[in-house]
Formats: C-alpha cells, sequence, structure tokens
C-alpha cells in the first residue's frame, strides 16, 4: 500500500509530510506474508549481514520479533538496508512497515514526518573518535577540526551545537553513507569522526589501524533510538512498541529461551499475562495468546538480544550502562501488561 509523499524545502531545510496510514498494517503484512524491515545496513551490532550473509543487530532482531509475534516465524522478515537520508521517506511511501535504524526520537520527527516513534530500545549519545597521534584529550580541545559526520542525521546539528555552544570554530565533511564518512576518517581526510557512541564502537574496528584510535569522554546529546511507524494506524503502533515492552518485561520477570516452557506453567500472575496462559492480550493486539511466548521462545528476552548483540557475547563488549533494565540501575522500563 503505497502512501503520498510531499517534499517541501521550509526555511532551507527539507520537510516532508506524509498522509496517514490507513489502518491495515497488520493486514497489508499477513497478506504479503513477510514484514518488510528497514534497517541500516552497514553498522555491527545494530543491523548489517555477517560474512555469511545473515543479518544481525540488536534492530534487526526486533524486526524478527515482530515478525515472530505475526507469523510464529522470525525469518519471514525482509531486511530493507536504508541510509539516513532516505530512511523516513521509505516507511512514509509504504516500502517498509517498521523502520528500525538506530534513529533518534525527536519531538520534530514525530510532528513534521508523519511518523510516531514506537519506544526507545537503545539509549545512546554523540560523541567523537580520533586518532591517538592528534594527542586530544577532549572534544573541547577541537577547535577548527574537519569532522567527519553522515548526512541525514541528527548528529549534523548535534555537532554544530555543540561547536557554537562552546564557542569552537568547525569544518564539518559530510557525506551520504556511514562508510563514505568512515573511509573519508579513515584516509585523513578529517581529524574526528563523530557518531552515536555506538556507532563509534562498532566502525572502530573497520579502521585500518583500530588500535591508534581513542573515544573522547564527552557524550554531546541524548539519542534515544528506537522503531518509527506511520501515524494513523494506532494497531500496526501498538504491535510494534508491546513487543519491545514484552522483551523487556520478559528480562525482568527472568523469562528467558531456555526456561520460557518451564515458565509457561508459573502460577506468577505477570508471567501469567506475558505468556498469554490468563488473559487476552495478544488478541487485543490483534495476535494470537501466546505472541510474547513466541517471540521469548525464537528471539529472546531484551538482555539475551543485548548480550549477543552488543554485549560480552559479542565483539563489541559495550557495557549495558544506561540500558540495564530500571531494577538495575538503567533507563530501561516497560509498561506492565495487564
Amino acid at each position: 500500500m503505497k502512501r503520498v509523499v510531499i517534499a517541501l524545502a521550509m526555511a532551507g531545510a527539507a520537510t516532508i509530510l506524509a498522509t496517514p496510514a490507513a489502518a491495515a498494517t497488520l493486514d497489508d503484512v499477513k497478506a504479503r506474508g513477510v514484514l518488510n524491515c528497514g534497517v541500516n545496513g552497514q553498522l555491527p551490532g545494530f543491523g548489517m549481514p555477517n560474512p555469511q550473509g545473515v543479518w544481525t543487530g540488536l534492530d534487526v532482531d526486533l524486526c524478527r520479533a515482530i515478525a515472530t509475534a505475526i507469523f510464529d516465524d522470525p525469518t519471514k522478515v525482509k531486511f530493507v538496508p536504508l541510509t539516513a537520508k532516505d530512511r523516513f521517506t521509505a516507511l512514509q511511501s509504504g516500502d517498509i512497515d517498521v523502520l528500525i535504524r538506530n534513529t533518534t526520537w525527536t519531538l520534530s520527527r514525530d510532528t513534521q514526518l508523519g511518523l510516531n516513534a514506537a519506544g526507545v530500545n537503545y539509549y545512546d549519545g554523540q560523541g567523537f573518535l580520533v586518532p591517538k597521534s592528534l594527542k586530544v584529550n577532549s572534544a573541547l580541545e577541537l577547535n577548527d577540526a574537519a569532522v567527519c559526520v553522515q548526512q541525514g542525521t541528527t548528529t549534523e546539528l548535534n555537532l554544530t551545537d555543540y561547536f557554537r555552544t562552546n564557542k569552537m570554530r568547525l569544518k564539518t565533511v559530510t557525506f551520504a553513507t556511514l562508510d563514505e564518512a568512515l573511509k573519508a576518517y579513515d584516509t585523513g581526510r578529517c581529524d574526528a569522526f563523530t557518531a552515536d557512541a555506538s556507532a563509534l564502537y562498532s566502525v572502530r574496528p573497520r579502521l585500518s589501524k583500530p588500535d591508534e584510535q581513542v573515544v573522547l569522554p564527552e557524550i554531546i546529546s541524548k539519542e534515544p533510538l528506537g522503531p518509527y511507524v506511520r501515524q494513523g494506524d494506532d494497531q500496526w503502533f501498538n504491535i510494534v512498541r508491546w513487543v519491545l515492552f514484552a522483551m523487556l518485561n520478559a528480562e525482568e520477570l527472568n523469562v528467558t529461551q531456555a526456561n520460557v516452557d518451564e515458565q509457561a506453567k508459573s502460577q506468577n500472575p505477570e508471567v501469567k499475562r506475558l505468556l498469554g496462559t490468563e488473559g487476552n492480550f495478544g488478541e487485543q493486539l490483534g495476535l494470537t495468546k501466546d505472541w510474547a511466548n513466541r517471540i521469548i521462545k525464537q528471539v529472546g528476552n531484551y538482555g539475551e538480544v543485548f548480550e549477543r548483540n552488543l554485549g560480552e557475547g559479542s565483539p563489541l563488549k559495550i557495557a549495558r550502562g544506561l540500558n540495564s533494565l530500571w531494577t538495575k540501575g538503567g533507563l530501561q522500563y516497560a509498561p506492565p501488561i495487564r
């Protein structure tokens, strides 16, 4: 189902308006037999194919979780790699059903694009990567630096704001894709590379001399990253966000891939509601009673997905930090299923 997309130039920036989605995304996905999920394609830990061509990443697994809730099959996903510049147009036009591409939730994106953020699957913040040879210990020492940055991201505005606020001169060098920006930095065209901190750790191993690069300590922005859907389809919006919430609630309740069958016998009311042995919460979403059971059994809870893609069980070894559950000092907190 295609949607009309109109691009207008306002105040020197592109503002895109889209007609609301017809309230039929779930029906479209079921009729097609596959979920079209917009992802990064170039970012280790979040969304890209591995050397065997298998898609991996935190965002990728959320796509699989949605497909599993609908089809009971995590393979029924078509991953659509998108640049930062093209991601919103692809969602507005109906080329994808959901965008899960390390995308920051902002007010303007909620109000100007005809889209809605459906939750936060990773709390991040923008940082800087520099060569150790530059002998810089703080981003405040980057006055007059040339900084590589990807176009079409909140990163560009954050970069400009940070330098203006600190009365520093900036030479911005922009590129359409992450790979182009990274290559330019790696070949010495820029003094620094800026992106979300998670992306800096993800891409550093791809540089020609990764051990000679350092991530500076400053985090200059709030970057709550998460899935986006079209406005106008509340059922689909609820499905996407409650799939994420179910994975978070499962971790909090210690329901895992390994023990989900045993937990289905639990007398804990919260576990019973999560796994569909009590109430009709799945049906309220337009899904089956065991929708969350399917997700946990075939994809995992949030902690398991984080661990294998970003945590100690992954090559990136990123600490949970802000993405720990609220019960463990983090920000990840899901509303209850009741």
